[in-house]
């Protein structure tokens, strides 16, 4: 069975870009031999910019990270729904991990985007 990883990145603000950027953070995590849980995807059928909503998918995200044996946190900025996220964890006493950039690099071989050749 592999180990469940919650994806905890920024979704709001510029979220074309923020989907993108988390497409790479699945990749990583199915490439280190994780099942990630990825709410971030409900953003393809829900409008985050809608309070109502975002509110949906945030509840949604949360009801399965219960379920997670760790949450990995990407990016650099920790939004106020990642810190919700986070606090969860500490709560649940889930194991948080912190991942850089340079990890991502290392574990796609050098392609962090669609675009770049590697």
């Amino acid at each position: 069975m592999l180990k469940k990883v919650y994806i905890c990145a920024p979704l709001a603000g510029n979220i074309g870009e923020n989907l993108q950027n988390v497409k790479k953070y699945t990749e990583y995590a199915l490439r280190c031999g994780t099942a990630p849980v990825v709410p971030h995807f409900y953003a393809l059928c829900l409008n985050d910019d809608n309070p109502v909503e975002r509110s949906i998918g945030m509840k949604a995200g949360q009801s399965l990270l219960w379920f997670c044996d760790e949450m990995w946190v990407f990016g650099d900025v920790i939004s106020q729904g990642m810190q919700k996220e986070i606090d969860f964890c500490k709560i649940m006493n889930i194991r948080i991990r912190y991942i850089t950039e340079d990890m991502i690099r290392k574990k796609l071989g050098g392609k962090l985007y669609e675009n770049e050749k590697t």
